[in-house]
């Protein structure tokens, strides 16, 4: 400290007067060196106040000084006072008496940066400035020059910094929304200018410039500037220049999601739409309250800025914008703003709530949309022509996306109507000619046609008059006969509605289906006839594509057929027309291979029209049903009815209950086999059981009936309980029979007969059991449903009626008793039926086991007669005593009594009913008797010895058939 030493609790020296002097030239600008010697005093010694008297450490606005003796704040002698209001003081800016009061840092000698720890006593002070100028003009301009160090990024010197002063950092830029209540263009002008250079600011530390950069925009999300300066725009109205400023600071804030959600809060969307037509020649207003609608929709809730833009006031506004743009607008920039904000009104039209056709906005844009289809003499675009830019074709685009959004309320049909929409939507359903030198290009007229063909989908149901009398079904139909011909097109296939239609017409024919399918599903008589008159049903069977498999061509085929099941529903001439090539089609789509159901690309919305087809176009039509059961369509049927897919069971039983009115059907049905020879009953009777299991129905675990008053009834229908209902009101009971499969499978088993099924097990008969009773069940639950309502309802009926309905709830309990006393005797006597097998089978064991024993004990009889010598003679006596048992004892007399004895036969085995001989032939033996006393009958004619013989086989009655000995 340069002349005088420092006071303890002093605040540090100021610098000396050269340097303080450079200081306050970078900060506050030329003008602070007017003053200098007045308040710097000699020497620049500390201690000298604004005033010039040296000692005085007195505060600028008369507060108390805390670094000094109370006694030298506001002394006499001084001409301080303490006040600002000082005469002397006074004669000093307000910008000096800042510099008095800020300890100026050395750092702070490069003006780029703006230390934090003295942010809190410069906005204080800026806080008591901007008090004084609504008295004293001559505040303003020292106002701005602080609001420019504001503007500077931040100087931190610690790491900590930045977590230390977030609080005073945080209020401090709060402050400067608030400071938009100070009544100066001047003022609020460079507020807005500081808080745009949160955003551009370079400071020259780069290794700081991050931290710093982000460090300012983040306390001022947290703070909610962005909510401050919106609720400022009331202030600034009338005053194009602070109002394009304040828009200007709104653009930059807007970029954060924070922030975005702080100006939600305060209704920014409204606030800044039903101003978008107030007057500005610049046309920033336009362009920066479009920018931003835009960065409020995509960085806050989409639904909400819509609801705030949902008012008379804005869309008026927005309106009379878009109309001066679209006819008075010349530019570039002027079509795409134009088209912007043609976007934001589409966003509001999706709200049913938005009052669109009260504005009349709504029949501007449709007479717009319309307007190079359809002639009119409307004045409001009278002179307006398409110029074939891009930007007028993605505003015509944008106004057929309108109409596809305005056709969901019904409230805008009658201006549809009046607009000639459907007409103008028909001007696109046919080829393209030639394009002129003035007119769309191909790929441009495509992209046009097949988003007109989109729409007319939602329109033409609606406007059912204006269709027919633009003779839709004719056009339509020429149209398809086109997208099947072979005349040379190639569709670009570039756009959103041309998806896989680059080479083809495949993109063409997907729409004009799409504008059919529901027409077609009103069940007008006069259009259906009407297309049917005209050929339709013959040229969709020609249509149906056979080509790829990819997910267009499955949705063609899946439109087809279900306009074919709309038009031949119900009417048997158009069911005829269908006939064998429309079976033909089905077959081949009934045959999929399962698999293709989870591919994702539609095979499964195909089956469904596929069986929707069956139901509508086959069934009622004798000759078709026979050759469907002739092309073995029950079978096919059946192997999808296996799958036991949740989601086409229900409808395959529906169809399998039509289909058995025909007497060939049940023959089919029983002759089918699936997988493990499983029969067709067997397979009903498992769908069945899964139903059950899913409805939690109570059996034991042998399928028996558990509660015989509630033999059907589920957990949660039990669960639901009784519920009181009007007479004109189906109950629980009633719909349950359409909420699942059961009615359908007891149906279709009645057709086939509950006897003689084949291929069913005992729990499968248990089962059956109930399945037989299951409509007397069904009328039990309905007469429980009764009684349970007249108790709750506390209704006594009269004593017949009483008797009545006691007499048939015992009756159907009885039922059910004698159902689980049938199901008990089914289970009984199939245990008995097993015990008889089982003992059959163990009967058949200890059979085989004795003939074993036998077979062992006959070897070892033969082995003993072979081994001992005693034992063949034995075994020889009891043959001859067997032998002669066995003769008769009466003899003729007249008889020849034979020898049982062969003399010389030299086996050691009895001799069995078959002998084969494997040795050398005979003729060089003599024979196998050669040596014994037969053979002396016949000798040899060569003689001599006999060969060795290979070996004898010869028949045992009882060692099996016959022993081979060697």
């Amino acid at each position: 400290m340069s002349g005088s030493s420092a006071v303890a609790g002093h605040p540090p020296p100021l610098p000396s007067r050269p340097g303080l002097q450079v200081w306050l030239r970078g900060v506050l600008g030329s003008g602070a060196s007017r003053h200098s010697t007045a308040w710097l005093g000699a020497g620049g010694k500390a201690g000298w106040c604004c005033c010039g008297h040296a000692g005085c450490w007195g505060w600028p606005w008369g507060a108390q000084c805390d670094w000094v003796p109370r006694a030298k704040v506001g002394d006499q002698g001084h001409g301080c006072g303490g006040s600002m209001d000082h005469p002397v003081a006074g004669a000093q800016t307000p910008a000096h008496k800042l510099a008095l009061f800020i300890q100026p840092d050395p750092l702070y000698l490069n003006r780029d940066l703006c230390p934090l720890k003295d942010l809190a006593q410069i906005f204080k002070i800026l806080n008591l400035c901007a008090e004084k100028i609504q008295d004293q003009e001559a505040f303003i301009e020292p106002t701005c020059e602080i609001l420019k160090l504001c503007g500077l990024p931040f100087l931190k010197k610690k790491l900590s910094d930045e977590v230390n002063y977030t609080p005073v950092a945080l209020e401090s830029i709060a402050q400067l929304g608030y400071l938009m209540r100070v009544p100066s263009s001047q003022v609020r002008i460079q507020i807005c200018k500081c808080i745009i250079t949160f955003y551009h600011a370079e400071p020259s530390n780069k290794q700081l410039a991050g931290k710093i950069h982000y460090y300012k925009i983040q306390m001022a999300e947290l703070g909610g500037l962005a909510e401050t300066l919106v609720l400022s725009l009331a202030l600034v109205e009338n005053q194009l220049a602070e109002k394009l400023w304040v828009l200007k600071a709104l653009q930059h804030l807007s970029t954060s999601g924070v922030n975005c959600k702080l100006m939600m809060k305060a209704q920014a969307a409204s606030r800044i739409c039903s101003h978008l037509n107030d007057n500005d020649p610049s046309g920033q207003l336009l362009f920066r309250s479009s920018e931003i609608l835009w960065n409020l929709l995509e960085n806050t809730s989409k639904e909400e800025i819509v609801n705030q833009l949902s008012n008379l006031e804005c869309i008026h506004a927005l309106k009379e914008v878009f109309m001066n743009l679209l006819i008075h607008g010349f530019r570039h920039y002027d079509r795409q703003l134009r088209n912007d904000l043609l976007v934001i009104a589409t966003l509001i039209a999706e709200n049913p709530g938005a009052p669109m056709i009260e504005s009349g906005f709504t029949k501007q844009l449709i007479l717009l949309a319309t307007s190079s289809e359809v002639k009119s003499h409307n004045p409001l675009i009278k002179g307006f022509k398409f110029t074939y830019s891009y930007e007028d074709f993605e505003l015509k685009k944008l106004l057929f996306n309108m109409i596809a959004v305005l056709v969901k309320d019904l409230c805008t049909v009658q201006l549809l109507n009046e607009g000639k929409v459907v007409l103008a939507l028909f001007h696109y359903v046919k080829p393209n000619e030639k394009p002129g030198v003035h007119d769309w290009s191909a790929a441009q007229y495509e992209e046009l046609q097949l988003h007109a063909i989109a729409i007319l989908a939602s329109v033409a149901p609606l406007l059912v008059d204006d269709y027919m009398t633009c003779q839709g079904n004719t056009r339509l139909l020429m149209f398809l006969e086109w997208c099947v011909g072979q005349d040379p097109f190639f569709g670009q296939g570039n756009c959103f509605h041309g998806a896989g239609g680059r080479g083809n017409k495949l993109a063409q024919m997907r729409y004009s289906l799409r504008v059919l399918r529901p027409v077609v599903s009103l069940c007008d008589e006069a259009v259906n006839l009407d297309l049917c008159d005209q050929g339709a049903i013959n040229q969709l069977l020609a249509n149906e594509s056979k080509e790829r498999e990819d997910a267009i061509v499955l949705e063609i085929q899946t439109d087809i057929l279900l306009i074919l099941s709309t038009l031949c529903e119900n009417d048997l001439h158009r069911k005829e027309l269908f006939g064998c090539e429309g079976v033909d089609i089905l077959i081949p789509l009934m045959k999929m291979d399962p698999k293709k159901l989870y591919s994702g690309l539609g095979h499964n919305r195909l089956l469904f029209s596929t069986l929707d087809s069956l139901w509508c176009c086959v069934m009622g039509c004798y000759i078709s049903e026979d050759y469907f059961l002739e092309q073995e369509g029950i079978f096919l049927l059946l192997d999808l009815l296996a799958l036991k897919q949740k989601n086409i069971c229900n409808l395959i039983l529906g169809i399998l209950v039509e289909f058995c009115d025909n007497p060939k059907t049940a023959s089919h049905i029983n002759t089918w086999r699936g997988k493990k020879d499983q029969t067709a009953a067997s397979l009903l009777i498992q769908l069945w059981k899964q139903e059950e299991l899913e409805l939690e129905v109570k059996h034991d675990q042998d399928g028996r009936i558990v509660d015989p008053k509630k033999p059907l009834a589920g957990n949660f229908q039990e669960q639901q309980g009784v519920i009181p209902m009007p007479a004109n009101c189906p109950s629980i009971a009633i719909m349950e029979v359409s909420e699942n499969m059961r009615a359908k499978i007891y149906s279709v088993l009645c057709k086939l007969g509950f006897e003689n099924l084949p291929g069913l097990s005992a729990k499968d008969f248990v089962t059956l059991a109930i399945i037989r009773r299951y409509l007397d069940f069904k009328v039990g639950e309905v007469w429980s449903e009764v009684c349970a309502e007249l108790k709750e309802e506390k209704f006594r009926p009269v004593t017949p009626d009483k008797e009545a309905l006691k007499v048939i709830s015992e009756a159907l309990e009885n039922v059910g008793k004698m159902v689980a006393t049938l199901q008990t005797d089914m289970l009984e006597s199939q245990q008995h039926q097993e015990l008889q097998e089982e003992e059959k089978v163990y009967s058949k064991i200890q059979a085989v086991h004795k003939q074993k024993e036998m077979v062992n004990k006959s070897w070892e009889d033969f082995l003993t007669r072979t081994s001992n010598y005693e034992a063949l003679k034995k075994a020889k006596r009891l043959q001859e005593k067997s032998i002669e048992a066995s003769r008769s004892k009466s003899r003729s007399q007249n008889a020849t009594l034979h020898s049982t004895e062969i003399k010389g036969l030299n086996t050691t085995i009895a001799s069995g009913r078959l002998v084969t001989v494997e040795s050398t032939p005979s003729e060089l033996t003599g024979g196998p008797l050669a040596g014994t006393d037969l053979a002396l009958r016949k000798l040899s004619v060569r003689g001599g010895a006999l060969k060795k013989i290979k070996g004898v086989k010869v028949s045992d009655p009882v060692k099996k058939d016959s022993i081979s000995v060697k």
